[in-house]
This record gives structure tokens, sequence and C-alpha cells, in this order.
């Protein structure tokens, strides 16, 4: 029997009880939840998005749907307005890392952070594999952190022609791309939503890495970027647009079928 890996989601708050129809309590009770701010928020239309992109497993099926899922609310706000200070991000992976996640996907961006950057080397030396968004912010941005910093892998996102999204980051941050325009996604309160971002792009290659360290659990965060960019597939775009290209989970699991 195959153990599945820890996946921590940092996002705005997220609770996955709040979507019946995308977590069937019956398979996969609500994961466990830390409020880094302290107090109790509701579910954020962003962090249930990105948790059901990886974990989904009703009606709506993630990428890795018996992955053990740790959500983590770093943000607080409401809407476009989610924010943070460096201070909740440090304790939510901290926190993840107490309690063995073997993958954080950050679905968030923002500036260069000493701090942040320090405290994900350490969780890269633990052999913690680090996926985060490279930002929305369009082609003339400067990079966005936590996706430009070393040992992350920093995932673009593509439409259902393989195309870039035009509102997303380019440099040599990007690793990879993924499915991140008009994403069907799980909102609160039963709901759905159309999602689009570098954030989703960045959940569905999180579920990727969880279902190769379903079959391989000895890998360390660099074998599991060789094996994402390695197995990935080309598409039109450079490679500070698109990375290797368009993750593939058959190939990365069976690497024989590419």
């Amino acid at each position: 029997m195959r153990a599945f890996a820890k996946a921590a989601v940092l996002a705005a708050a997220v609770m996955i009880g709040a979507h019946s129809s995308a977590f069937s309590q019956a398979t996969n009770a609500p994961p466990p939840v830390i409020s880094s701010l302290g107090t109790p928020t509701p579910p954020h239309a962003h962090g249930t998005a990105i948790a059901g992109a990886i974990a989904a497993n009703s009606k709506l099926v993630g990428v890795a749907p018996k992955v053990r899922l740790l959500a983590v609310r770093a943000f607080s706000g409401a809407g476009e307005s989610a924010q943070s200070t460096t201070f909740n991000i440090l304790k939510g992976i901290d926190w993840a890392a107490a309690k063995n996640a073997r993958i954080i996907n950050m679905s968030f961006a923002g500036p260069a952070d000493p701090m942040l950057r320090q405290m994900l080397a350490i969780a890269n030396g633990r052999g913690i594999v680090l996926i985060a968004a490279v930002g929305n912010a369009g082609p003339k941005s400067p990079p966005l952190y936590p996706g430009a910093d070393a040992g992350v892998i920093g995932v673009t996102a593509t439409d259902a022609d393989d195309k870039l999204m035009p509102q997303a980051n380019r440099g040599p941050q990007v690793a990879v791309a993924a499915p991140g325009v008009e994403i069907l996604a799980a909102a609160p309160d039963g709901k759905y939503q159309i999602t689009s971002g570098t954030s989703v792009a960045a959940a569905h290659v999180s579920g990727v890495a969880a279902l190769l360290l379903a079959t391989k659990p000895k890998l360390t965060p660099a074998q599991v970027r060789g094996n994402l960019v390695r197995s990935a597939h080309r598409v039109p775009g450079s490679r500070n647009e698109v990375g290797a290209g368009v993750v593939d989970a058959l190939a990365v699991v069976n690497p024989g079928a590419k």
C-alpha cells in the first residue's frame, strides 16, 4: 500500500469541510487547520480553490485526491485584498514542517523577503519540496517571491491550448507550467468558481509532486524538481516564459509512458 505524502497549502484562508461536494467526508475528513493569525477566519475562495485543485475527491477530483492535506491560514482579508505578514508565513511554514509535510504549496507572490528565504532554505535542506506561483504581475514585472527563491519550484500558468497566460511573470525562476486559466474550482459554502492564475497552476504541480512522492518517497527536493522538468512536455514559448514546459503527471509517475 502506498503512503501518500503530506502537502501543506499556504494561501488565503481555506476550510476543506466547507465544500461537501468537492471533499467527501466519508473518505477525506477535513484536514487540520492552523490560524497563524490566532483568530478564526471564514473560508476564502482563493484558498479553497487551491486546496481543491490539489486534493478534491468527490464531484470535483484534484490531481492527488488521496494526499494528506495540511491547510495553513496564513492570510487574512477578503477577495483580492487578502494579506499576510512575514511572521504569519514563517509560522505557517514552521508548523507545516513540524507536521512532517513533504510538500509546501505557496500560492502567493510578493517582494523578496530575507527571513522567508532563510526559512525556505532550511525547509529545503530538511527534504521539503517547495512549490510556488511565479505571480500574475505581467511580463515586465520584476521577479516575485517565494517563486523566485533558490530551491523553490516556480510555476507559471497556461490555458487549454497550452498558451501562456498573458498576465504571468516571466524570468529564469519559471521551472514548469501547468493549467491555470479558467479552471473550474471548489468555492466555500458548497459552491464552484472559475479561477485563473499562477496560484492554481502551482497547486496542480504540487498535486503531481505528491503523486511522485507516493511512488518514490525517498526522492530529494532536487530529484523531484528534476523529474518534473524532465517529464514536462514542450509548448510554445521560451524558457523564461514556460520553463521546461507543461507538467505531465503520467510521465512523472511512469517515465516510460512519455
